[in-house]
């Protein structure tokens, strides 16, 4: 069980802080893999929560091996993500308000697949291509990879 199931115990559907690490995970024709939402059908950037003890990059790691299936290497940050954008009330009626730390790579190995049954599906996008029907809450992680993605980004 994880910590974030473990409080809901204690706490039922109210508001958590939680801390999300996400991978942008680039191929080498410069495209993002997008993780489509189980819960709500959107498109969002693959990655989980932090558990006590983790390091950011151990959880965007092992987040991205239970929802995709992939192993992760060369891990850069790519932005810190906070303020109001970032209080999340899921369709169960959890709110977390989660501040998100996001990676980029482009060094990856592996098949992607849906091995935690968190998502619909994987695919990759263009930067002329992202879909209209964006998680509210990464969509600024996901347009500002798609304006610069060099750029370290801070909010």
């Amino acid at each position: 069980m994880n910590y974030i199931e473990n409080m809901r115990k204690y706490i039922g559907h109210d508001m958590l802080l939680g801390v999300g690490c996400g991978v942008l995970i680039e191929n080498g024709k410069g495209e993002v893999l997008l993780q489509r939402r189980r819960d709500t059908g959107e498109w969002c950037v693959p990655g989980g929560g932090l558990e006590p003890m983790e390091t950011y990059e151990e959880a965007a790691k092992r987040e991205i091996k239970e929802e995709v299936g992939l192993e992760v290497y060369d891990l850069e940050l790519f932005g810190l993500y906070s303020g109001e954008n970032r209080l999340i009330k899921y369709p169960n009626k959890d709110v977390v308000y989660s501040v998100a730390v996001v990676f980029r790579t482009r060094n990856y190995k592996g098949t992607i697949s849906q091995p935690d049954g968190e998502a619909l599906e994987h695919r990759f996008f263009s930067r002329e291509n992202i879909p209209d029907n964006l998680f509210k809450h990464d969509a600024d992680q996901i347009l500002d990879w798609a304006k610069n993605p060099d750029k370290v980004v801070v909010r």
